[in-house]
């Protein structure tokens, strides 16, 4: 706990024991991935990024929720709304990086796979010898 935690606790007449604390997550270096495609890679770190953010956004929640309700601030409870909504949006774009990466993952299967209305297939230098005997 912080200088400023117990302070502000000191300051509102509170006793808080913090008994569990954040997981410290590993950073990845880029060994880590082996062949992986750039996409690929910054599609799952992304994702484990957005998968850090949510469950220390539900942690945070939890603290606050028991805050606001210990001290019955409207404060309190304004905080917890907004972090609530943070964490929904967080959890939204996370659901919108997946459907990117399925987007991006169907293009070449909806590529044409060859030409059909090809008018002419040649050089420049070609076209313009076809079109001078014209």
């Amino acid at each position: 706990m912080t200088d400023a935690d117990k302070k502000l606790n000191k300051e509102f007449g509170m006793e808080v024991e913090i008994t569990k604390e954040m997981p410290i997550v590993k950073s990845t270096s880029q060994e880590d991935w082996g062949d992986v495609s750039d996409v690929d890679r910054d599609y799952e770190y992304q994702r484990q990024n957005f998968y850090n953010l949510v469950e220390r956004g539900n942690d945070a929640i939890e603290g606050i929720l028991e805050l606001a309700k210990e001290s019955e601030h409207p404060r309190t409870y304004e905080v917890a709304g907004n972090l609530i909504k943070q964490v929904s949006e967080v959890t939204e774009k996370l659901g919108d990086l997946q459907e990117k990466m399925r987007k991006l993952k169907e293009v070449p299967d909806n590529a044409p796979k060859n030409v059909t209305n090809a008018l002419f297939v040649g050089s420049t230098a070609e076209l313009q010898k076809l079109m001078k005997g014209k």
